[in-house]
């Protein structure tokens, strides 16, 4: 279902540090990774908020109140800036009220309380208490943040299953322990319902290393010693032709997980003709067909070969083409990537945690790792969830684009990774001391509702993009001359408003009425559409609005030029 959720940074945390002095002073070190891929547009943005890419904070004996408001601070803005990803850092604005994101502050809140209690595990020092006061205040200050931005998951439609229950009881029986309830949810098919008030760090789901389907056993099976003979197969591959081969054995361990999964996965795999004709203009369109043609070239590597060489192993009648897209949809939609206590990363299915659903902001973040000590998989709170709300985790940074077409679903909310690239040449002639901004290998833009700065000069767009395109037109001169400024500025929105337009124009506006009693992919697809027109509109709107700005301003500028003359 998910990928793990492995950090991109290392923090020195989960140590004492001793600096010179006469009592031996200890010190909370944090460190940003150089093995980040973001390291350098990180450790830049690190420098201007007047940090370096290693910090030490110097731990008192006892903690003042003055001391732990300025020490959670600073570990804030640090945070922060360390869990940036990819697409917060292209559509980087500094934050009018110190948040980047929703998503962002609760991951960088998260982490410090992670790594506080790492620290207060291992220190014996008589800063503890200090560490302790810390905790303690990072822990009331994303309770308040969740407080002021409040996520309505209250669900006001479940249907308990007995289905659901007799899974939740086979959990119990193999050592499960789990404090939310499987159940049908109006809007999202199964969720997961807290049974009881849920706050952070509290284990809502438990799952033993038994109980988790691996590798392991599909390697006891008796296709892999065919299998491991087969030159490059992966064994995320071999997973996929056990589980359509286990999916119908009667006496499997885990026959009642294999019963409680759909007969159909409903993802953008198994769009039909109609929905895929509806997607016409947009890239879920380019994105589904290329995994399917995926699909199909691996397919066909495989089958009818192993059928005709080793009928006994692989039946026909359970290696069809349809098997084979339940399972890849089986794989894509509920598998995780879970780091187990040996250190080996692992794709795996997890029953019970498999039907937690996904959200935008989700309950459950900090999750993927087996815990050696209980030999368990731990699925920790990273914000209250109060009984009767359904729990949700977060499946990873992806596109709409991505989620429907690998797990069937769009969103609730804005997502900010609802980008549009743009596909332009880098080999412009420009300054070759120009801004890293105008280097990036790839564009984008998204929905400019998510943008604070409107203004002229802004208008609600990318940055990056704008300084490229501004450089690509040779105007990189802070110097130049005002009117020279507003006439290029021009160009630059003019050449985007074309372009969106030309894109407008392929996505066809879809009658309402014909929606109703329409297929389940079509609906999906049409929704899909809605949300790419209203994308380009709102960047359209920002262009028109920019433009009229700029001639705004070039008449104010013209009657200074000519009240100087």
């Amino acid at each position: 279902m998910v990928q793990l959720r492995g950090f991109l940074f290392t923090l020195q945390m989960g140590r004492s540090n001793k600096i010179s002095g006469p009592r031996g002073i200890h010190a909370l070190v944090i460190k940003l990774s150089e093995s980040d891929p973001l390291y350098g547009e990180k450790k830049k943005l690190l420098e201007s908020k007047g940090f370096s890419a290693e910090v030490q904070i110097i731990l008192e004996d006892s903690s003042s109140a003055e001391w732990t408001s300025t020490t959670l601070k600073t570990m804030q803005q640090i945070f922060r800036i360390i869990h940036l990803d990819e697409a917060e850092l292209y559509f980087f604005e500094d934050p009018p009220l110190g948040c980047y994101s929703l998503k962002n502050e609760m991951e960088a809140l998260n982490s410090m309380i992670s790594h506080i209690d790492s620290l207060i595990t291992i220190t014996k020092c008589l800063q503890g208490h200090a560490l302790r006061c810390l905790r303690d205040a990072t822990v009331n200050l994303l309770k308040e943040f969740w407080d002021r931005n409040t996520v309505n998951d209250t669900i006001w439609n479940v249907k308990q299953c007995n289905e659901e229950n007799h899974l939740l009881q086979w959990g119990e029986r193999i050592g499960v322990n789990s404090r939310v309830q499987i159940a049908h949810v109006e809007g999202f098919g199964r969720g997961a319902i807290a049974q009881e008030d849920l706050e952070v760090g509290d284990i809502a789901l438990e799952i033993p290393v038994p109980a988790i389907i691996s590798e392991d056993a599909m390697k006891g099976s008796d296709m892999y010693p065919v299998l491991q003979r087969i030159d490059g197969i992966s064994v995320e591959t071999m997973l996929l032709l056990w589980s359509m081969k286990e999916r119908y054995n009667s006496s499997s361990k885990y026959k009642i997980y294999f019963d409680m999964l759909p007969r159909e996965f409903n993802t953008g795999l198994s769009f039909g003709i109609d929905a895929i004709m509806v997607l016409d203009g947009t890239i879920l369109l380019e994105e589904i067909i290329q995994a399917k043609e995926h699909l199909q070239t691996q397919y066909e590597e495989l089958f009818p070969t192993l059928c005709d060489a080793h009928p006994d192993v692989f039946p026909p009648e359970l290696f069809t083409w349809e098997h084979y897209l339940w399972a890849c949809e089986l794989w894509y939609s509920n598998s995780m990537k879970i780091q187990f206590a040996d250190g080996e990363l692992r794709t795996c299915l997890i029953p019970i945690a498999g039907f937690l659903n996904h959200s935008l902001y989700p309950h459950i973040s900090r999750y993927g790792k087996v815990d050696p000590v209980t030999n368990s998989l731990k699925f920790p709170m990273s914000r209250p969830c109060r009984v009767g709300e359904q729990c949700f985790l977060s499946y990873g940074n992806f596109s709409s684009s991505h989620l429907i077409t690998f797990y069937g679903f769009l969103p609730h909310g804005d997502n900010p990774y609802d980008v549009i690239p743009l596909d332009i040449d880098n080999g412009f002639n420009g300054d070759n001391n120009v801004m890293d901004s105008f280097k990036h290998a790839t564009h984008m833009l998204r929905g400019t509702w998510f943008s604070n700065n409107h203004n002229i000069f802004s208008y609600g767009l990318p940055s990056p993009l704008l300084d490229y395109l501004r450089n690509a037109r040779n105007m990189s001169d802070t110097e130049s001359p005002m009117q020279d400024k507003l006439e290029v500025e021009a160009q630059v929105l003019e050449d985007l408003y074309a372009t969106f337009s030309s894109m407008m124009e392929g996505l066809s506006d879809t009658n309402p009425d014909t929606r109703e009693n329409i297929e389940w992919d079509v609906k999906l697809a049409l929704q899909y559409k809605d949300l790419q027109r209203r994308i380009m509109s709102s960047i359209l709107r920002s262009c028109s609005s920019g433009l009229k700005m700029l001639e705004d301003e070039h008449e104010r500028s013209h009657s200074r030029d000519h009240r100087e003359k």
